[in-house]
């Protein structure tokens, strides 16, 4: 599943390392990809897919799987295709980084659990596991260490608080460095202190 590609920063095949950044539910490449102006430059590659009409799947993320079925699916294969194709490029898994926005972030942590290997980083902000129940039997592998971030308000509408404990859970038992903020009376947005943590994982990578 070919995708339009949205990028910024270094050019791949110039670059040490990349960050696929993963737009929420009427959102747009671009638009997530404005969070690199706030993040690291040097050396490293951004690129946003962009889905067909800014929807990755049409139900809610606590949907059944099946009703969100054949798009979740072609969804992570797109995000899939994108990793490897960073991978041919030279970059490999642990200088590659995963950012989603709420269907963005729902994305790229079941991505990240489905595909469990040493990134550079997973970061999910506003968002969780995929399904009407998290089932951990479902995961299996390790993240040997991948720094992942799941941020998010106590109070959101699209993300209910006990999801992303469950989706904690599941991603420290994969062998995740897992790191969960929550954020009182937040809305749903991406805020300062979750730009600084993921600057900070970049950095200390770099």
């Amino acid at each position: 599943m070919s995708l339009p590609i949205a990028t910024t920063g270094a050019p791949l095949g110039e670059a040490k390392a990349a960050m696929i950044m993963i737009h929420g539910r009427g959102a747009s490449a671009q638009s997530i990809l404005s969070l690199a102006d706030e993040l690291p430059a040097e050396g490293l590659a951004y690129l946003a897919p962009q889905a067909a009409g800014s929807v990755w799947y049409p139900q809610r993320f606590l949907a059944p799987l099946a009703a969100n079925e054949p798009h979740l699916s072609n969804a992570l294969a797109a995000i899939g295709d994108l990793v490897r194709q960073v991978g041919q490029a030279g970059i490999p898994a642990e200088r590659t980084y995963l950012l989603g926005f709420s269907q963005g972030a729902c994305l790229a942590l079941e991505y990240a659990a489905r595909n469990p290997q040493r990134y550079g980083g997973v970061f999910g902000l506003s968002g969780g596991l995929i399904g009407p129940e998290v089932q951990a039997e479902r995961y299996s592998g390790s993240l040997q260490g991948t720094p992942v971030l799941l941020g998010c308000s106590d109070v959101d509408f699209h993300i209910p608080l006990e999801r992303v404990h469950e989706s904690r859970d599941v991603l420290a038992a994969l062998g995740g460095a897992v790191e969960e903020r929550i954020y009182p009376g937040m809305g749903h947005t991406v805020n300062l202190d979750e730009v600084a943590f993921i600057r900070q994982v970049i950095l200390q990578g770099a």
